[in-house]
Order: C-alpha cells, then structure tokens, then sequence
C-alpha cells in the first residue's frame, strides 16, 4: 500500500520534539495567546522574511480577515483566481465582495497575469494570487499591475510554504500573506491553524484585534471582531515543524525530481513545469491526462493513494449557483478540473514508491 500522504511517518521522526513540546504546554497552563503562539510568530515571519506575523484560526479566516481589515466589502470587487479550491471565493463573498475570476496561465495552474489587467475595473480593489499546489504564482508581474491600479494584493500561501519566486520566499511578495497550518500542509500543525505574514505595521495591529473579538486590552472592544486564535498547543507543534520545513521540502523536491524522471515519455501524460524563475515546494506532483478514470482505477487497484485537485471548478459549484456561470465560462479551469490528477507526495513517501507508481502509469498509459 502506498498512501497519498504518510502523516504517521512526521509523528515518528519528530515523536520527542513533539511530546516536549505537548509537555511544555500543558506544564504551563496557558493555552490560548501565550508565549508558544508569540514565539513561533517571530519565528515564522522571520522564515517567510516579513516583518509581522499574526497566527490565526484557519487558512480561510486569514484570508477574510485581511479583506476585513482593508475595509473592502460591499460593492467592492476582488480578482481571484478561475482554478483553485472554493475557500479563495469563500473569503472574498464573506465580506460582501463580489469574486472576478481570471483564468490561468495555459502552461501551469496558476492565475495568468496578462488576464489580470482585462478584468480591473473601476471597483476592483484587491487581487488575490493563489500559489496552487506549491508553485508560486508570478508575484512580480502581479505586484506591477497592482502598483499601477492601485491594488492590494494578498497571496493565497495555504500550499506553498518556502517556496521562492525569483529567490524570495511566498508570503513576503504581496502586501500580505494567507497562511493554512491545515494537518496536510507542508507545514501543518495537528489539528487546524493559520496565520497572516505582511510588513504592514497597521495591518498587523488591526489583525490581533479582529482576531480576538475587536479587543486589544481585556474586555476593551474598539470594533466588532471576531474569534480566530493559534491556540498554544498548535503554535508549539508548529514550531517543531518550522526546523524541518526547508528540508522535508527538498526530500518533496527529490520526489518530484525522480517522477519527472520515471514518467517522462508517457503518451497523453502532462507533467507539471516550473517556470525558471519559480521555486516550487511541492505541495503536490499533479499530471494531467484525459484517461484520468482509467488510471485512477489502476492506481487503486495497485493500492496505490491518488486524488484530484480540485474536481469541480468554483464558478460550477452549487454554492455559486447564483452567479450564473455555466459550463464553459471558464474552459482553462474546467479542462484542468478534467484532467488533473494528484500523484502520491510528501517527505516520507520513499523513493523505491516512485518507481511503483511509474510502473502503474505506464502500463496504464503507455
């Protein structure tokens, strides 16, 4: 049996680390916005190169929070990626905002800059880059058109934790950062988290306070927040995972390295490409072929783990059903929602596993 993604494994190689940590914590008696959560703030901006650090709740909350804390709501219109999982739209229609979809690049996941421009209005008022499956979105490019606009711009980080665009880190590219801790992550804590990097003094003053019901000082409330903490535990567990992050994302690039290798050649196979300038992590290694039934199958069948990221773009989502779009709106997202297919991937998945999936693979396709 080959899993999608080995989580026992992380336990086992980091178990004393990890038992410390859980010890550290509960010895304190302080669990919600203490010392471990201020630690691995610091600890985590400094990672990602950002002045601030903010832990949050969840992925999703990171994402809405900083749209609250730019003020951006009803009326207002925000570019979000066509190709990505729902929580991107989530969290621009949770203020009010209505979500603009851009199509992606045609030779990678991730939103096309030049589609970018077509799509800013007079109401648009942030752009939202989402870093699909550990390749980073062109940050640069991106930051140009928002200068010229205007426009904030916060970078969906949930999958791309270390990656770099041109030898910066994701999270300190945009004028904030969204960052999941969700278990699956490459960096994931164990149970849900999130967090918010950014170099905006204002921003990271107005975050702690919406995160904590709108208050700074106890029972002080100067607006009305909400409650999205990095609880203690989690914080301590994070920054265990921290110390590791960079090298379990090279043993990921290792593995993508020998797929690439195992898989090339294969008729009706596509293979993920980087662009030069981009540093992938690896959150996932995902191909695309039309015979994606026939090799999911196989795959099982060989008790092989593999999944599809993601198979029902957000415009065709019941949840979106009021927009109005249909099949075809958007057909760069749709073929992708067709074709995609996520190979087993993570740090502990061995190598001799690689070569188990190319053999599938290839008797299947080839």
């Amino acid at each position: 049996m080959i899993p999608f993604l080995d989580m026992k494994s992380a336990y086992a190689e980091l178990k004393a680390e990890l038992d410390d940590a859980y010890r550290r914590v509960m010895e304190s008696g302080w669990f919600v916005l203490g010392k471990e959560v201020e630690t691995f703030e610091a600890q985590y901006a400094s990672f990602c190169g950002a002045r601030y650090c903010i832990g949050l709740g969840n992925g999703l909350e990171a994402l809405e929070l900083v749209l609250r804390a730019w003020n951006i709501g009803p009326g207002d219109e925000v570019i979000v990626p066509s190709n990505t999982y729902i929580a991107t739209w989530l969290a621009v229609t949770a203020v009010g905002a209505k979500a603009v979809p851009v199509e992606p690049t045609p030779a990678g996941p991730n939103i096309d800059p030049e589609r970018i421009g077509a799509s800013i209005t007079a109401r648009t008022k942030a752009i939202m880059p989402v870093h699909l499956y550990g390749e980073p979105a062109d940050m640069d490019a991106i930051m140009a058109l928002a200068e010229k606009h205007g426009l904030k711009v916060i970078e969906d980080v949930a999958q791309a934790q270390g990656a770099r665009v041109r030898g910066r880190r994701t999270g300190s590219l945009g004028h904030a950062g969204a960052h999941s801790f969700f278990p699956t992550k490459n960096i994931g804590a164990f149970g849900d988290g999130g967090a918010v990097t950014t170099d905006d003094a204002v921003l990271a003053e107005r975050l702690r306070a919406l995160r904590n019901y709108g208050s700074k000082v106890k029972y002080v409330n100067i607006e009305r927040g909400f409650n999205s903490r990095l609880d203690e535990l989690q914080a301590a567990f994070l920054q265990v995972k921290l110390r590791v992050l960079d090298s379990w994302n090279e043993r990921r690039r290792r593995i993508a390295a020998l797929y690439d290798d195992k898989l090339s050649g294969i008729p009706g196979l596509g293979l993920p490409r980087a662009p030069q300038w981009a540093e992938p992590v690896w959150h996932l290694y995902v191909v695309r072929t039309a015979r994606r039934a026939e090799l999911m199958k196989a795959l099982d069948k060989a008790g092989i783990g593999a999944l599809i990221h993601y198979p029902i773009p957000p415009h065709l989502q019941q949840a979106y059903a009021d927009l109005g779009a249909s099949k075809g709106s958007f057909p760069l997202a749709e073929a992708l929602a067709d074709t995609v297919l996520s190979l087993p991937m993570g740090p502990h998945l061995p190598e001799s596993a690689v070569d188990e999936v190319a053999v599938v693979v290839r008797h299947t396709l080839g």
